[in-house]
């Protein structure tokens, strides 16, 4: 091969993997992972991890993400502060294997659109550092390989590339749906096979070593301090990696057996064609999933056969039917992303006045009806007018209280403020962003 053949395979090879740190994954390791390398293991990564250039990649993607403090109380901004300083004991430590993580800051966050909590585990800002490099250094090793219809937390890949995957299926006549649920996946994973499955690839046995710290790093909740046996915390830098990891198996098993199974992190659903296939498959990932030491969750796994009128089932935060006019799939916002909308604009327009001024209080709304919007626009019109409707009403009670009244915002109140009125100052509309959106979809075409 010429230098010029090099050249350009190298850079064809490097757009392929553009989301790589270059200084970890250089031209010729990159070649080395699409090739093949011997015995289809890796050695001698530990330098990769602490190299200097990876700490510094690993750092600004720390600062970026910013994020509260771990147990130790120091913050992003306390650690840059001192950055350089940081970063050497840092990579001092992974060098010579003196490298221990304190535990994690446990604390809970509410489920969306449900009473429940999960657990989510805040690691110091240098362990987020290690955590970092030590991703960047293993990811693109798995990546590799991964199932193609895995989403999350992936380089390139979204929630919405999942959600059309699941649509074009339905409408394709996959109707024999596996709704599933894995209990409490995350603090479950078992260590041991989670570990013995990283080693298929990766031979190093410092990196081994070192992932098996964060495995066993402990968990300060409240004044408690304990050890975990299994699992890896949410909140953790190299946690999504780790439980794609354990469950690539069963992407690549589904697939085998001629199932779409469509995946994100711990969410999924399988889609077959016929009942049989989807009876048969029920039973391949019950299996699956107690030999590899998880369980589903025995309320929230069900199988769903779409031919059945009013049928359907939630994936991430959308609902799908079939409709029994078209015989297509539709699919809108499921009643838990509805609650979970409703909580925030609640959080911004409290009964209680608050000192806040309207201005400021449609600045806030507007900011999380946005957002909801853009993950949301997709769904049916009717979807968007009742809730532009209740956040009036939400912002029409504040306004009569204001005024030394009780009570919610009705009856007069839409000639006292009327819908003009709010568009006027800034409310934005989920009717008149659907409106805008479907025209400017029309003058592209």
């Amino acid at each position: 091969m010429t230098v010029t053949d090099w050249s350009r395979q190298a850079a064809e090879t490097r757009s392929r993997w553009s989301w790589v740190e270059p200084s970890v994954w250089t031209d010729r390791m990159l070649t080395a992972l699409e090739n093949g390398v011997k015995g289809g293991k890796w050695f001698s990564l530990i330098d990769k991890v602490f190299s200097t250039a990876n700490l510094e990649s690993a750092w600004r993607r720390v600062a970026g993400n910013r994020g509260a403090p771990g147990v130790d109380r120091i913050t992003v901004s306390d650690y840059d502060r001192h950055l350089e300083h940081n970063t050497a004991r840092l990579q001092e430590a992974l060098r010579t294997d003196a490298y221990h993580p304190l535990p994690n800051r446990r604390t809970w966050i509410g489920k969306p659109g449900s009473r429940e909590k999960r657990p989510l585990g805040i690691p110091t800002v240098r362990d987020r550092h290690a955590q970092c490099a030590l991703k960047q250094t293993l990811e693109p090793i798995f990546e590799r390989d991964f199932a193609e219809h895995s989403y999350g937390f992936r380089p390139g890949r979204s929630c919405k590339d999942a959600l059309r995957v699941v649509q074009t299926a339905l409408d394709d006549g996959w109707l024999h749906i596996i709704d599933a649920d894995l209990k409490s996946y995350f603090d479950t994973i078992p260590h041991s096979r989670l570990i013995k499955r990283i080693a298929e690839k990766v031979s190093d046995g410092r990196v081994l070593g070192l992932i098996e710290k964060f495995l066993k790093q402990g968990v300060m909740e409240g004044l408690a301090l304990w050890t975990p046996e299994k699992g890896t915390p949410q909140g953790a830098v190299i946690s999504p990696l780790l439980s794609n990891i354990y469950l690539d198996p069963l992407d690549h098993l589904m697939a085998a057996r001629g199932c779409l199974m469509v995946r994100y992190a711990d969410d999924f659903v399988i889609l077959c064609r016929t009942a049989e296939e989807s009876e048969a498959a029920m039973e391949v990932l019950r299996q699956w999933v107690h030999d590899n030491g998880l369980a589903l969750h025995p309320e929230k796994t069900r199988m769903v056969d779409m031919n059945g009128a009013g049928v359907g089932f939630d994936f991430l935060g959308y609902h799908f039917q079939m409709s029994q006019r078209s015989g297509a799939a539709r699919h809108w916002p499921a009643q838990k992303s509805i609650r979970k909308f409703k909580d925030k604009v609640r959080a911004h327009t409290p009964r209680r006045c608050n000192g806040h001024s309207l201005p400021e209080i449609i600045s806030r709304v507007n900011a999380s009806v946005r957002g909801w919007f853009g993950y949301f626009k997709h769904s049916n019109r009717m979807t968007y007018r009742p809730l532009d409707g209740w956040i009036r009403m939400r912002l029409r009670s504040i306004l009569r209280r204001r005024q030394g009244r009780r009570g919610h915002g009705r009856g007069r109140d839409h000639t006292r403020w009327t819908n003009a009125y709010f568009r006027q100052r800034g409310l934005f509309s989920l009717d008149d962003a659907y409106v805008e959106q479907c025209q400017s979809l029309r003058s592209n075409c």
